[in-house]
């Protein structure tokens, strides 16, 4: 059966603003960022159905996209290449090889390459109306957060290794009398924090922590980072705390090594 988008009777309009470019590899001050919606699991897309007069339960649309995705998991291990009106998905091995080898070497391993369908991308570009906002309040933000052990961005964090947490205006610094507030902290919804004990690198684009092994393996969290230094990294403290929180959540994952 396909499935037909091609009915455009939906015209999106979302919000940018310019924040602080954080890649040491920019060659402009700005990136552009849209104002993004609360992030959604499966359970709160099918909640939507009904926004977008998509006339199937909630509770049919969740089951399904739930069976769907655990049996594409299973067919892209098997070797299937998978076409859908969102995504292509496939496996890929990593490497250059000489034609006599008879094992992957160390640390390689099969990857699954994702790409965004053709249609989709049409799609966005026909459909979506971006309005220019201006600057972003320059109170700091965190742009990505790098898995060292998984090499995972935004996605997760493995319990007790390195997380790079990339952005501006991040550098944790304190007067005496706020010393034990700051900090870098993982985040549940209900809004338990875990303060990070280790943080090895901590600059102003550039946060590098040791996640905390006290995190619940397969919890997701946001990381929070509270500081009282001037966001624009001049060393001036201020008189109150910057509390910059994550847009997006990682999930806490123990070492499978």
């Amino acid at each position: 059966m396909a499935l037909d988008f091609s009915v455009r009777d939906v015209i999106h309009n979302i919000i940018a603003r310019f924040v602080h470019a954080f890649l040491p590899d920019a060659k402009k001050p700005f990136n552009l960022k849209a104002e993004f919606q609360p992030e959604l699991d499966v359970h709160g897309v099918a909640s939507k159905a009904t926004v977008y007069n998509i006339n199937t339960s909630p509770k049919v649309i969740e089951e399904g996209v739930n069976a769907f995705m655990e049996l594409v998991y299973y067919l892209v291990a098997d070797g299937y290449r998978i076409k859908t009106p969102i995504f292509n998905l496939k496996m890929r091995i990593p490497g250059e090889y000489s034609g006599d080898e008879t094992h992957l070497a160390e640390g390689v391993y099969p990857e699954a390459r994702l790409q965004t369908a053709a249609a989709f991308r049409r799609y966005l570009q026909q459909t979506v109306k971006v309005d220019f906002a201006g600057i972003a309040d320059d109170t700091g933000h965190i742009g990505e957060a790098l898995d060292e052990a998984s090499g995972d961005l935004d996605e997760i964090a493995t319990i007790g290794n390195i997380l790079d947490i990339r952005g501006h205006g991040l550098k944790i610094d304190a007067d005496a009398d706020h010393k034990d507030e700051v900090g870098v902290f993982f985040q549940t919804n209900d809004g338990a924090k875990v303060k990070c004990a280790l943080v090895p690198v901590n600059e102003p684009r550039c946060i590098k922590v040791i996640v905390p092994t006290t995190l619940t393996d397969g919890t997701d969290y946001f990381i929070v980072v509270i500081t009282q230094s001037s966001v624009h990294g001049s060393g001036h403290i201020l008189k109150k705390l910057r509390t910059i929180r994550s847009e997006f959540s990682i999930k806490a994952t123990a070492d499978q090594a």
